[in-house]
């Protein structure tokens, strides 16, 4: 079926669809969305997850590579990021820690402009390689790497002494990823030393801001490293979904549309 072709390359640009989104898009009944996702995991083109679908290799251990993840999402990456900056006020004068991962990098893009704008500097602090060659030569900017072994998959720093390293730290600001969020679970990643430094980012910082696009609304990866009344603001594309969007409420975290 037309519909169930259209459903599948929308799974594969966006990482998850909505049974009220694709309703909405194509016009037709939730029950009738409904079964043509039931159809499609049956022929194991997808996951039935709540409220809709996620690809069917996303398991709680299956992390894509950054190369896989980088042009995915891209426009609402960058949404996403130029609405958590706006944390950053005018005469901004502090210390901010970004997390690994593609929505951070679009951060780490947008970081300089936004510092001007606000006439405003930062001492920026990252284990993420991808990200501090990004900022290396920016003005109104000091930068600091944080050190370890380095991971292929996120190009990040981690193990023992990065987690030591950050547990030193107490930054403002702290800009941090997931691979999902859900109501009963919280933040989590696949990787377990991934999740150890995640987990000492986020008890380090002032305030904790979370990037996510809606693709990791209602996922569950392997290792949990921060329950929702952990963090401060969740910055997104769209509204969460029911129990998400209570859970939140719930654990009085702001929710930021881009």
């Amino acid at each position: 079926m037309e519909r169930q072709q259209l459903i599948e390359r929308l799974l594969v640009d966006e990482g998850r669809v909505g049974v009220h989104d694709l309703s909405a898009r194509f016009k037709v009944t939730t029950e009738t969305v409904r079964r043509d996702l039931d159809a499609l995991e049956r022929s194991g083109a997808l996951r039935r997850v709540h409220g809709g679908a996620v690809p069917l290799e996303r398991g709680s251990t299956i992390e894509p590579s950054l190369t896989e993840r980088i042009h995915r999402n891209a426009q609402q990456k960058s949404a996403i990021a130029a609405r958590a900056l706006q944390a950053i006020d005018r005469g901004f004068r502090g210390s901010v820690f970004l997390d690994a991962g593609t929505t951070t990098a679009a951060i780490a893009e947008q970081l300089p402009g936004r510092l001007a704008a606000v006439q405003g500097t930062a001492d920026i602090v990252t284990h993420s390689l991808t990200l501090a060659p990004l900022l290396a030569t920016v003005s109104d900017i000091t930068l600091t790497v944080v050190g370890g072994r380095v991971r292929g998959v996120t190009a990040a720093a981690v193990g023992a002494g990065t987690v030591g390293a950050i547990s030193a730290l107490r930054p403002d600001i702290v800009f941090v990823g997931t691979n999902g969020i859900s109501a009963a679970f919280g933040l989590s990643t696949p990787d377990p030393e991934e999740a150890a430094v995640k987990a000492a980012i986020v008890r380090a910082a002032r305030r904790v801001i979370v990037v996510a696009d809606s693709g990791k609304f209602d996922v569950e990866s392997l290792v949990r490293f921060a329950a929702l009344d952990d963090i401060d603001v969740l910055v997104t594309d769209t509204e969460p979904p029911g129990d998400l969007a209570d859970a939140l409420t719930t654990a009085e975290v702001e929710v930021w549309l881009a």
